[in-house]
């Protein structure tokens, strides 16, 4: 989930000060030239440039000039290599300045920093410097937080809270710490100081580092209240912002709905938390609405946009998996190679496995396991990164095996396919072998992974069907019994429910295992437009569930119905499509020989619920065209009419029968 907002603007910046503005007890021990160089040539400069706008740099060196001991030189230096850096050695080489410029600040001005008052004459002269030294942690912070260096992080933090600011400003402290003890709540005091030793332990120490939060809001309240008095209101938000990230994380529905309403109703909402929270328990309407607020309010940060990544999964469930792919692609050229670009080339990888375009999905898997992403303002680290990608890289060596089982109807006695079909089987043992391995070393994959939704996951639930269904069989079933049992998210038992029974039928419980999913089709839960992919994978289990129970009609029903709402998956289900071919046209004998060699079941028999295919073929010499679409058994349109050009008939053949499942259609925009 996402940090809370840290933009920082022109308009709270510190103005001119004169010497007189600093009471004596309070000025640095410099001499009286010095200090008018300060108030008189750069304090009034520094009002009317923007610290964060595109001079800063050139500020910085002119700054220098004139006294490059006042921290306000360093300040611009720092501030401009932050807004610019958009990797590691960016956010790297914004820390020397930044860092020195929090050095000369405490230097020159600490007792300045340390004033509490209700006074208002008192607290004016002092106020622009406490805000300065919270806009120069803040930054600093993040540069930490970006290179990796939560112990860093929190070392700032404690040497901030020790000024015990009356207006945290730009850097809210104790919620700060919540957040860094959360982000890194996977490790222990052996890795950070500032951690406990399990997770719940780590949990709980954040929470009360909101509660201590809560504690500072009130006992500053009466010191602000005079001349400041919506600043409880606003630090309350940002504790209530960390609050539903925990209560979210530990599946605490009701109290981070509560949290969320709060800010709802401060018209504060994080819409992009939000919708992930949603969408962990089950409401994908209300997710994708919220999404797409988020995505309307994006303010352009060099970061992930969640928001993005998220809805492409949301394009999954719906059976839109091309318009997933139009939106990470969208991303990535808007994003280029900074941090966010890794995850987008995930999303889009993801989305053209569900198409069915496995060849091309491994280009952009690929991609992003050479791309070294930085993590900016978000809980998703590096180690959900590289489980993303080694999850899809299973998902596509177990597609390449279905792929040769689709492409030769006669695999099972076709000595050149078992051979190529057995070196897959050994790619995708050693690619679980490597996951499971990594996995095992992951305490959070009870709470993230087996839980099929939760706010830290990072892939989709029908991918975790990839990582289980060879190992521990019964533990699984088991464990996804109980979590139907026990899960509080009403809408999300029905998975747990799924996978189940899935689990059952690799056990060879085929009638325990029908009884359960007959339940599930009696349900009044699923969603018709955000849950087809739960629908989909239902309609399979029933198909190969009746194929083992040898319930014929049953299964070609099933299988019909699979195909009318994800076409896409079933060439990869093992079961052959019952089908009608229509020809049309100068047919080329070798396509046609090649489609129907094809694991597709070809048949005549009008009783059996078939999808009608239409195929015709024109053109002569290098200007080949085969036309095709695909009609339910009442003639709609289940693939679009549409052609393509061809040259070698093996390729066109095979080609084609992937076509006719909607695999290889055109893209959203007409892109080929």
């Amino acid at each position: 989930m996402l940090l809370a907002g840290t933009a920082i603007g022109q308009s709270n910046a510190p103005r001119q000060m004169k010497p007189e503005d600093i009471p004596p007890q309070y000025r640095p021990p410099h001499p009286a030239a010095k200090m008018v160089d300060r108030y008189f040539r750069i304090d009034p400069k520094r009002a009317t440039e923007d610290v964060n706008g595109e001079d800063a740099l050139l500020r910085s060196r002119e700054f220098k000039r004139i006294d490059s001991t006042y921290y306000v030189s360093w300040l611009y230096e720092g501030a401009y290599k932050y807004n610019h850096a958009a990797d590691y050695l960016g956010f790297k080489n914004a820390i020397y300045p930044l860092a020195h410029a929090l050095d000369l600040l405490e230097k020159d001005y600490d007792k300045a920093l340390r004033v509490r008052t209700d006074e208002v004459l008192i607290y004016i002269p002092v106020y622009k410097l406490q805000i300065d030294y919270t806009l120069i942690a803040n930054y600093l912070m993040n540069c930490y937080s970006n290179t990796d260096q939560p112990d860093q992080v929190f070392k700032l933090l404690l040497r901030a809270k020790k000024y015990n600011f009356q207006n945290q400003y730009y850097l809210d402290v104790y919620d700060y710490m919540a957040w860094t003890v959360h982000r890194n709540r996977f490790f222990t005091s052996t890795k950070y100081r500032f951690l406990r030793n399990s997770i719940d332990e780590n949990e709980a120490l954040a929470m009360r580092y909101l509660d201590t939060a809560m504690r500072v809001i009130a006992r500053n309240k009466p010191l602000n209240e005079k001349f400041q008095p919506n600043v409880e209101r606003g630090e309350k938000m940002s504790v209530y912002h960390y609050r539903n990230m925990l209560y979210s994380y530990a599946f605490q529905q009701d109290s981070a709905e509560h949290y969320f309403g709060l800010m709802r109703d401060a018209g504060r909402l994080p819409h992009n938390n939000y919708a992930t929270f949603k969408a962990v328990s089950g409401d994908f309407k209300t997710a994708e609405a919220e999404y797409k607020i988020a995505s309307q309010i994006d303010n352009g940060d060099k970061r992930l946009q969640e928001w993005a990544y998220y809805t492409t999964i949301l394009d999954i469930y719906k059976s839109k998996p091309r318009e997933g792919i139009q939106l990470a692609k969208d991303m990535i050229k808007a994003a280029g190679t900074t941090p966010g670009y890794g995850w987008y080339n995930i999303a889009l990888a993801r989305c053209l496995l569900y198409d069915g375009q496995v060849t091309e999905a491994q280009k952009y898997i690929d991609r992003a396991a050479d791309f070294k992403e930085t993590h900016i303002g978000t809980t998703l680290g590096q180690s959900h990164y590289e489980f993303s990608v080694q999850l899809l890289k299973l998902i596509a060596k177990e597609r390449e095996w279905s792929m040769q089982q689709f492409e030769h109807n006669n695999w099972w006695y076709n000595p050149a396919v078992l051979f190529a079909m057995s070196g897959k089987v050994s790619e995708r043992y050693m690619q679980q072998f490597l996951i499971i391995n990594q996995f095992a070393q992951n305490p959070e994959r009870d709470r993230v992974i087996y839980k099929l939704f939760s706010n830290e996951s990072t892939v989709s639930w029908d991918e975790i069907w990839y990582l289980i269904h060879d190992y521990s069989t019964q533990y699984f079933v088991k464990r996804f019994e109980r979590e139907a049992q026990t899960d509080t998210r009403k809408y999300i038992r029905k998975y747990f429910k799924l996978f189940s029974a899935r689990l059952k039928i690799k056990q060879g419980k085929y009638k325990e295992a029908k009884n359960e999913l007959d339940a599930l089709l009696r349900t009044g839960d699923i969603e018709p437009e955000y849950e087809k992919m739960f629908t989909a994978r239902l309609y399979q289990a029933e198909a190969e569930v009746c194929k083992e129970l040898k319930y014929t009609e049953e299964q070609n029903d099933w299988l019909y119905k699979l195909y009318m709402i994800y076409p896409q998956l079933v060439p990869f289900s093992g079961i052959p499509m019952n089908m009608t071919l229509h020809v049309s046209g100068n047919a080329d004998n070798t396509v046609v020989e090649k489609l129907k060699g094809c694991n597709i079941n070809w048949i005549t028999n009008s009783s059996v619920p078939t999808a009608n295919a239409y195929i015709s073929f024109s053109g002569t010499g290098d200007k080949k065209t085969i036309t095709y679409y695909v009609v339910d058994r009442n003639g709609n349109y289940i693939v679009q009419k549409q052609g393509f050009s061809w040259r070698k008939a093996d390729e066109a053949g095979q080609s084609l029968a992937y076509r006719l499942f909607d695999i290889g259609s055109k893209m959203p925009d007409g892109e080929q």
